[in-house]
């Protein structure tokens, strides 16, 4: 157990300048838990927030907040998890489609309990939720969410005559063809957006992938998710959008910004991009969900975000679990999503970032969030990509069936190949 009297409590020194010292409480030896956070999850100003009342809340424990670096990120959990848990993390964030490939192995808390009786799991947000299973027990609890809705330019809307968001996909539709005209394009859809084909996917009861006695297998040529391309297909057609690319390449705020595009897919926080680049575009832009097939919910879309875990090596398992009770909890959730306009946790917490135009856009598409196929070697097929291909191939003319059967193939060995 790590033990000192006087601690030193540095929430990090990029983020916090300057450390004090603690010194003992009556007495009794104080406990460090060390949780690990991303680098621009949370401001300084929250961070330093919460770590004076957590300590106050907590005499017997001290708070040491590393940030990390995404990039490398997954090789130095692994070797964190492996490690003999004496100086490493207590409580680490990960990327919510992450938590499989660190649960297998057994080297992660199972967490199923306190999600059911202590933390709501019931009202958890499913994209962030569902991916932090591993074989149907619960190892990462939701901390934030972010996903994309649609940013729209409210001056052509109204040149079109379109009074208001469309909240179909055929109303969706509709308005997109009546925007694509005069020189400006409806939308601008990178043809190799999977992300967002995966939504329509979903909305029409189809999966990326599916198991079946623990077998994964592609599905793209299933006929529900066959209709989800055929939906991708007729919306990017309603603008100029490169057919063998991504949403990065280049990126669609640097298009949005030029003008002449109506609307894309994207998470809210790119509008701060776009009017950046563009200044001319303040107070023009708007935003509205996904639509789904009909006007009573949005469309699926997928779910980024973070999830906590706590290493099994841990040796501090309790003061663990407070730090995630709070981080995870409602005070402190709601003040997250404020602070960094991310969704919270909770679909009953969206009231919460009601007032800001984007986030609540966000926070509606977030209740019908889902994730990538929740087995630790989908990374394997995301480095690979067949989705791409297939996509590309079917908006230049090919069979979608065909390719699709041929995209489902290369999944299935993916996953297969990397599994044995």
């Amino acid at each position: 157990m790590r033990r000192r009297l006087l601690a030193l409590v540095c929430v990090s020194a990029s983020l916090l300048s300057g450390c004090g010292l603690m010194s003992q409480d009556g007495g009794s030896e104080r406990r460090t838990v060390t949780v690990w956070l991303m680098k621009d999850s949370a401001s300084q100003d929250f961070l330093g927030r919460f770590t004076e009342e957590f300590e106050r809340e907590h005499p017997d424990l001290d708070l040491d907040i590393r940030i990390q670096e995404w990039t490398g990120i997954g090789d130095k959990v692994q070797a964190a998890l492996k490690a003999d848990g004496t100086d490493g993390p207590d409580v680490i964030e990960v990327g919510n489609t992450q938590v499989p490939q660190y649960a297998e192995g057994g080297r992660l808390h199972d967490l199923t309990l306190e999600s059911m009786r202590d933390w709501g799991i019931r009202e958890w947000l499913p994209g962030l939720a569902e991916p932090g299973q591993w074989l149907s027990q619960q190892f990462g609890i939701p901390w934030y969410a972010a996903n994309r809705v649609v940013i729209y330019r409210k001056d052509l809307f109204e040149k079109a005559g379109i009074t208001r968001p469309p909240h179909t996909r055929e109303e969706w539709l509709t308005a997109t063809e009546q925007l694509d005209s005069g020189g400006d394009q409806g939308i601008y859809l990178a043809g190799q957006d999977w992300y967002t084909l995966s939504g329509f996917i979903w909305d029409e009861g189809g999966e990326l992938a599916r198991q079946d006695g623990g077998v994964w297998t592609g599905a793209l040529d299933s006929e529900a998710a066959l209709r989800g391309m055929d939906f991708y297909r007729e919306l990017q057609a309603l603008g100029d959008g490169p057919l063998d690319a991504d949403e990065e390449h280049p990126p669609q705020a640097g298009v949005f910004a030029r003008g002449q595009v109506a609307q894309i897919v994207a998470v809210p926080g790119l509008a701060q991009s776009i009017v950046r680049e563009n200044p001319g575009l303040k107070g023009k832009l708007g935003f509205f969900p996904v639509p789904g097939k009909s006007a009573d919910k949005p469309g699926a879309v997928f779910t980024g975000g973070s999830d906590l875990v706590v290493p099994r090596n841990t040796d501090t398992r309790d003061g663990a679990l407070a730090v995630v009770d709070a981080l995870a909890g409602a005070k402190w959730n709601t003040d997250l999503a404020r602070t960094m306009n991310y969704v919270p946790n909770k679909t009953t917490l969206a009231k919460a970032v009601a007032d800001e135009e984007g986030v609540a856009a966000m926070a509606a598409g977030a209740a019908q969030g889902r994730a990538t196929p929740g087995t630790p070697t989908w990374g394997a097929v995301e480095a690979d990509n067949p989705i791409k291909e297939y996509m590309t191939k079917v908006l230049t003319g090919a069979d979608a069936k065909t390719e699709a059967r041929k995209a489902s193939a290369r999944i299935t060995e993916q996953l297969d190949l990397d599994a044995r």
